[in-house]
């Protein structure tokens, strides 16, 4: 069964089409799919099982550490069955919603997708999600219950659950335990019968898919690829259609599950390409790859590039460390390109850069990546979305931060991004969530029930509302039982402003906020009350305000340190301690104009939380 060495890798270059079999497996976050990976690698003699480690696919510490997947990878398997030896090319996916254009580019080059669902938590929010994404793109979906070992384990109820919420056909599904190893057998001759195998003439010119890219220090990029027609071998010039690049393919191979060179790849196979690219910047997701001397060569329809809806300030702690902190960004975004980020300066915080991200995990991963891998030490500011103005003259503007906001008399029309959010739930908890939406503006959409104790309910939300705390807050009304899941569906026009800080009659562009014209006196004065805590006192009176436009919502005042120049006075005439209060409300004035506030770095954190909280 082991196909390990250079004898397996040769083989697999002359496999006929109809014995490979391209899948992924797709799943709510912790159902157990890199788990189930690892022993389809065992299980198909992949790995010998004194290298065998558990997440063998997710290479990056910060996956292992926090037990989630982050990057999609690929594995070539060499599987007997009935005598006769399959091809099986496995794309594990992330399941976190963040990482969802992940998913889409592994799902175009499979013909099938394992489904995988939790004996015990049963169909879940990113479940529904993810297996509608299959079905848009027409594959054949095998339903897997995993974990069927699980003392407490529901695999009745969660049966009907599948049947009643994705419509799936009960013998159908396959059981199994990717810990324990059981139903393995079941699923690798699920996946020769069912998935059916790649069309692709052999014969045909060169077109292959760039569904991933990843960067090695010595050999530059690595194109992961899915050949569609033809067949690329060492030595072929090729053309990267997208970028318009021409490069000369140095090696190609396959995952086994790490790089076995290979003479070529054909028309239905997956693996990879190393052309000397230098940068990830010149290889795009979604990209065709063709023959260099093919000029008719027409590209295969990509995917739309990442959209980023979540930005936030990344600043250097120690002010000194700006350079450390570009290089360090400048090398992560070598390897992750759905992020972007650019430089800004803020009064508050000194240079920095403006981040976009794809979600809030999204960001935070790329954070701690930069702390650990990069050992910068950063300051974060609170994060916040992206909107849509139309001007007066019809122009429309796109907002990554509230500085960029206009006057409001050149305002036409204020958009922010509507989502539709799914919640999966048990029964008892409806009412809590549904209150929970509608504190936060939210419109109902659909309610249906999965099974008798568990319920689906469809909300539109402002994405504002839904990044802060609403999955935290989700926790805890339901104790941990519910889950979310959520797709952006558009901008719809609200009733939004600016709010500004001013503190003492200087605007802090650093501490503006969009917000809701309801929400804004409410919010207004819960900043300038945080500010008032932090804000250390100076010699001096300092007025903290928020505004809206020209108009003063709310204010505090930090009062001044107070010295007693009358000390020395005993008794006597009043008029003597008259003239020194006066000398000295003199001086605070003067000191006044020309003293500056210094707003400390706690102080601006705790603004932001605060204007973050519903």
């Amino acid at each position: 069964m082991s196909t390990g060495g250079k004898h397996g890798g040769q083989q697999q270059g002359e496999m006929p089409t109809a014995k490979i079999r391209n899948f992924c497996i797709i799943a709510h976050i912790d159902h157990g799919k890199s788990t189930l990976a690892d022993r389809l690698l065992e299980r198909t003699g992949t790995v010998e099982t004194r290298k065998m480690r558990e997440q063998l696919l997710d290479g990056m510490d910060l996956e292992r550490s926090r037990g989630i997947t982050i990057k999609a990878k690929s594995v070539s398997l060499n599987h007997w069955h009935k005598g006769e030896l399959y091809e099986l090319n496995l794309i594990d996916t992330p399941g976190h919603v963040d990482f969802q254009y992940e998913v889409s580019r592994a799902l175009t080059c499979c013909e099938g997708a394992l489904l995988l669902v939790d004996s015990f938590q049963g169909v879940e929010a990113q479940t529904v999600a993810n297996a509608y994404a299959a079905m848009e793109h027409d594959l054949k979906i095998i339903p897997v219950i995993n974990k069927i070992d699980l003392v407490h384990a529901r695999v009745d109820e969660v049966t009907t659950e599948m049947e009643q919420s994705l419509g799936i056909d009960p013998t159908e599904i396959v059981k199994c335990s990717g810990k324990a190893g059981i139903g393995i057998d079941e699923l690798l001759e699920a996946i020769v019968e069912r998935v059916p195998p790649p069309v692709g003439d052999r014969t045909a010119p060169l077109k292959a898919m760039v569904f991933d890219s990843l960067y090695d220090d010595y050999r530059g990029a690595i194109t992961y690829v899915r050949v569609m027609e033809g067949k690329v071998k060492r030595g072929d010039k090729v053309r990267f259609l997208g970028v318009g690049a021409n490069y000369e393919v140095l090696e190609l191979g396959q995952f086994i599950p790490h790089r076995m060179p290979v003479d070529s790849l054909l028309a239905g196979e997956v693996g990879y390409l190393i052309c000397n690219i230098k940068s990830l910047k010149d290889v795009r997701i979604g990209d065709t790859v063709a023959m260099a001397n093919d000029d008719k060569a027409v590209a295969l329809a990509g995917y739309k590039p990442p959209k980023r809806m979540v930005y936030c300030g990344l600043y250097p702690s120690d002010g000194q460390e700006f350079t450390e902190l570009r290089d360090a960004l400048e090398k992560l975004s070598i390897n992750d390109p759905s992020f972007d980020f650019a430089p800004e300066s803020s009064e508050a915080l000194g240079f920095g850069f403006r981040c976009g991200f794809l979600g809030l995990l999204h960001m935070e991963i790329i954070q701690q990546r930069l702390e650990n891998e990069c050992d910068v030490d950063l300051v974060q500011t609170a994060p916040n979305v992206t909107y849509e103005i139309v001007k007066r003259d019809g122009t429309t503007l796109e907002i990554h931060r509230p500085q960029e906001v206009p006057d409001s008399c050149d305002i036409e029309e204020f958009r922010q991004p509507i989502v539709r959010v799914n919640f999966v739930l048990p029964i008892e908890y409806i009412g809590v969530v549904m209150k929970l939406s509608q504190d936060r503006r939210g419109i109902l959409r659909g309610n249906e029930y999965l099974s008798g104790t568990r319920a689906l309910v469809s909300y539109d939300l402002p994405l504002a509302e839904v990044i802060y705390d609403l999955h935290d807050k989700l926790k805890s009304v339901t104790r941990g039982y519910g889950t979310m899941d959520y797709e952006i569906i558009g901008y719809e026009p609200a009733n939004l402003v600016r709010m500004d800080i001013l503190v003492n009659g200087k605007r802090v562009d650093a501490l503006s906020i969009i917000c809701d014209t309801a929400d804004s006196e409410r919010r207004g004065r819960a900043v300038v009350k945080k500010l008032k805590e932090e804000i250390d006192r100076h010699m001096f009176e300092v007025a903290v305000q928020a505004a809206i436009g020209s108009r003063i919502i709310a204010r505090e005042t930090v009062s001044a340190m107070r010295k007693n120049v009358t000390a020395k006075c005993y008794g006597g005439d009043i008029s003597r301690k008259k003239k020194l209060w006066a000398k000295q409300k003199e001086g605070k004035k003067r000191m006044k104009s020309i003293g500056s506030v210094d707003i400390p770095q706690k102080a601006f954190m705790a603004i932001l939380d605060t204007g973050a909280e519903k």
